[in-house]
């Protein structure tokens, strides 16, 4: 999953980026409103998280030019915690609202919470193919217990099982799998992939030839 963070300062900006790569999310970050917007707009995010007091455009502004390009889940982030406030971001499109300070894990769920619902589920737990992906747990067990996954078979099949019975690009899983920090190979991908039938049985995960990868 990737998300796109817009905060001014730089201390939160580069905690909130940190924490997010340690739970296995591509981040991308911007400092400003108008960068923040541009690649809002220019990128594919599974979430944004978005600070309401930015410099040359503020967050407000940033969701109401957003909003008619894109339908990207938005969690709002404020030191104003006054219900007009809110009610701004709430109407202007935001799907979320938290006030400075905050608990990382909250922030951690919510976007959690948002990426499902944005994807049609409303459960922690997906269940494939006889897996069962916790999304909250961030883990995959069967019937003989949890399967050991690296926090990039994980996120891949996340993303797959999210979009479950699609045909996902190879183009689409790079652009939510890696950042702008990451060096990416071009069989990457594929070795990712062979990886998870090993550990999760050769059916799981169906190649659509010039067209991507599904799960049914």
């Amino acid at each position: 999953m990737r998300i796109l963070v817009i905060e001014d300062d730089p201390h939160l900006l580069r905690s909130l980026a940190a924490t997010l790569r340690e739970e296995n999310y591509a981040v991308d970050t911007a400092e400003d409103g108008e960068d923040g917007l541009y690649k809002a707009k220019e990128g594919d995010y599974d979430a944004i998280v978005l600070d309401v007091m930015l410099p040359r455009m503020n967050g407000w502004e940033v969701l109401t030019r957003l909003r008619p390009a894109r339908k990207t889940p938005v969690l709002m982030l404020t030191a104003r915690d006054t219900v007009p406030d809110r009610i701004k971001g709430l109407d202007a499109g935001a799907d979320d609202y938290l006030t400075k300070p905050f608990d990382i894990d909250e922030l951690l769920a919510r976007l959690r919470a948002l990426i499902r619902r944005a994807a049609g589920q409303t459960h922690t737990v997906l269940e494939i193919s006889g897996l069962k992906l916790d999304t909250a747990a961030r883990t995959v067990t069967n019937a003989d217990g949890e399967i050991a996954l690296t926090a990039r078979e994980y996120a891949l099949l996340e993303y797959l099982a999210l979009h479950r019975g699609e045909v996902v690009s190879r183009t689409t899983l790079y652009e939510h799998l890696f950042d702008e920090e990451d060096s990416t190979l071009s069989n990457l991908l594929d070795v990712h992939v062979s990886n998870l039938r090993k550990k999760l049985g050769a059916d799981v995960i169906t190649t659509r030839r010039g067209h991507g990868y599904s799960i049914a």
